[in-house]
């Protein structure tokens, strides 16, 4: 079985009161999240042990020695019963959001012994507290709503603490679609930009599709103005254009930036908040119609294997000037890597990311060879050259230099085991 998920928009489409309930109700996850957080931290601080050292600037320090964080889900819930924001959340509600707490501590661990292996290159942190006063999402399990597909709505369930001090006892938000109310397993209320969202998530069944070939693939380089660019192993390729995205991105940065004039680097308000969210489902919006045509091309194709090219801090360590850097850090590319890969997982499709280390610099058609990232010999020289941002100079002519970089994307998938037919005829 596999689980989807459905957003919908509750802001402006249920009434004032389960809006306002639904808001204090996030206000009150966040507290009940930074208590339950509170009293991990400390009780993981007392059981440290503390190393001194001179720092580089021989200053003195006490630091906290590393080890695991320990919790216990039981003892939180038993210690949390009678905490008022766990109350005003309701039993099932307020364990749900003690539980969040726990798969971020559950990630600091596995974080942390990557470090001591070696596996990192920066320390982890101990999870944080949540901004003061700020929202966090509420989950609803299936036992605490009803359901109604037919009829279109959702009731969720309230705090017996809180009924009397509601006129309509009664939330109730609109239904998704697409899903019976046997299949549904949590809803979520989740806040973004002063907007309140439905996270409906339900089970569907895994399915396989009909005449994939796997021996066959296609590469993809991502990019700025050429989003993605596809090539095939059957020799056919295909590039989404990334310039709208651009545009979209540009003109929120010009209004934001407008606006802020003269005012404070940390300022917001509701005309922020509006403008983002509606950059937010522009690219949301982008970044399924990408996602789903690439995965329709390859069913159409008989397509069996995606090989999506992929560098690990290609963002956060990018050097490509101040423009350029705005331009390139604010594309959802890893969203679209993220929505390719499970949308290709519910149909059978393999995917599998690759680093992109060489594939713009090695020349395809002269049988050049790939490297991965630092073992290129400093001696070997390639047989082409990369002559401007979209063209690449080969011994057989010019070639787009993207698609250069989707099919070697493929070459090193194939270099890694992947059995596909590639030649380079």
């Amino acid at each position: 079985m596999n689980y989807k998920t459905q957003k919908i928009l509750l802001t402006g489409n249920i009434d004032d009161e389960a809006e306002s309930y639904l808001t204090w109700l996030v206000h009150q996850s966040n507290n009940l999240y930074n208590s339950v957080l509170f009293a991990i931290r400390q009780a993981h601080f007392k059981q440290c042990e503390t190393r001194t050292f001179f720092d580089q600037n021989d200053m003195y320090r006490i630091v906290f020695k590393n080890r695991y964080v320990k919790a216990n889900y039981a003892q939180l819930c038993k210690d949390f019963k009678t905490n008022k924001h766990y109350e005003a959340l309701g039993g099932q509600q307020g364990q749900q959001c003690i539980k969040s707490v726990l798969e971020s501590i559950t990630s600091y661990n596995k974080l942390l012994k990557k470090w001591w292996n070696k596996e990192l290159d920066n320390h982890p942190k101990i999870p944080n507290y949540r901004k003061p006063g700020g929202v966090y999402q509420v989950a609803f399990t299936s036992q605490n709503i009803t359901y109604d597909d037919i009829e279109g709505y959702c009731r969720l369930s309230i705090s017996r603490i809180n009924k009397p001090e509601l006129v309509n006892p009664e939330v109730i938000i609109p239904s998704g679609t697409g899903f019976k109310s046997e299949q549904l397993a949590e809803v979520r209320i989740v806040p973004s930009n002063g907007k309140l969202w439905a996270e409906y998530v339900y089970q569907v069944e895994s399915k396989q599709a009909i005449g994939l070939d796997y021996s066959q693939g296609i590469g993809i380089d991502p990019g700025v103005s050429n989003w993605v660019t596809a090539v095939s192993s059957q020799g056919k390729s295909f590039i989404i254009c990334g310039k709208k995205i651009k545009s979209i991105n540009q003109r929120y940065n010009k209004k934001v930036a407008l606006y802020k004039k003269d005012k404070p680097q940390k300022y917001w308000d509701d005309y922020l908040a509006r403008l983002t969210h509606k950059r937010n489902c522009q690219m949301r919006d982008a970044v399924n119609k990408a996602a789903r045509f690439v995965i329709n091309y390859c069913l159409n194709h008989g397509i069996g294997n995606i090989v999506f090219g992929w560098g690990l801090g290609v963002k956060n360590k990018c050097n490509l000037g101040k423009q350029n850097n705005q331009n390139y850090v604010q594309i959802p590319t890893s969203r679209l890597k993220d929505r390719i890969k499970e949308l290709a997982e519910s149909v059978g499709i393999v995917f599998t990311e690759t680093e992109e280390a060489y594939t713009s610099k090695s020349d395809f058609l002269a049988g050049d060879l790939l490297f991965k990232f630092g073992e290129k010999p400093k001696e070997y020289k390639f047989s082409g050259r990369r002559i401007t941002r979209g063209t690449y100079r080969s011994k057989f002519g010019l070639i787009c230099a993207d698609a250069l970089g989707g099919i070697n994307c493929l070459k090193k998938a194939i270099q890694r085991g992947l059995g596909l037919p590639l030649t380079s005829s």
